[in-house]
């Protein structure tokens, strides 16, 4: 069973997913028989390497909502994270482009590190402040898992695995993918937002039992849109 995820590492409720996912995978009876494959997706291509402005000021500027709506906003998502175990500090993080990322991501793919790859830079962006979309930062998160030094400083010099991010984008919109993080197994049954991981282990469940047309379960309120809207 192949389960792809879409997810932008600058996307809260993609960390969420990813959790509750692992709690899936965890109670799942054939987890031994699931292999997992991290797919590239940003939010917001067009973002510059770093913003100008803290993550509250980008979302009340963004919305037309006061500074204030947009710390609770943030306050709301760092209780359900913590739910999660997991610690998020927006007052911390530096928005900015994520492409880079999921470069290194498919290299250290390519190392069978990849999950290891995808929770580094998360927890780098969502819990540590790190600026995800600076080389030289991406480069030592890289180099901290273990990822060969001339690889990587040939992935952030060249234009290497540009080819692979942009792919897994163009199979996103191809699958109508336009909202993260989504799961889909076997290509056959999908399931759209950060579904509880027991909502998860029913999907694996159902795709185990048969294999129906490409369908998409309900979607959840717990996503980050391609517009920004859910995060």
């Amino acid at each position: 069973m192949h389960v792809e995820i879409w997810s932008d590492i600058a996307c809260p409720w993609c960390y969420v997913g990813k959790r509750r996912f692992e709690a899936a995978l965890s109670a799942y009876e054939h987890s031994d028989e699931v292999s997992v494959t991290w797919r590239s997706f940003e939010l917001d291509p067009h973002a510059p390497r770093e913003r100008k402005h803290d993550g509250a000021t980008h979302l009340s500027e963004k919305y037309g909502t006061s500074r204030q709506e947009a710390l609770d906003m943030q306050a709301r998502m760092t209780d359900t994270a913590a739910r999660e175990g997991l610690e998020f500090r927006f007052d911390l993080a530096r928005g900015g482009n994520t492409f880079d990322a999921h470069r290194l991501i498919h290299l250290a793919a390519a190392h069978d590190a990849q999950d290891a790859m995808k929770e580094r830079l998360m927890r780098a962006y969502l819990t540590e402040g790190e600026l995800i979309g600076d080389p030289a930062t991406l480069e030592r998160l890289a180099l901290e898992l273990g990822l060969p030094d001339d690889e990587v400083r040939d992935v952030l010099s060249t234009d290497r695995f540009a080819d692979e991010v942009r792919d897994d984008e163009r199979t996103a919109s191809q699958l109508g993918i336009h909202a993260v993080p989504f799961f889909v197994v076997d290509r056959a049954i999908g399931a759209s937002g950060a579904h509880p991981a027991e909502q998860l282990v029913e999907l694996l469940r159902q795709a185990r039992a048969q294999n129906p047309p490409i369908s998409v379960a309900a979607a959840t309120d717990e996503t980050c849109n391609v517009d920004g809207s859910g995060c």
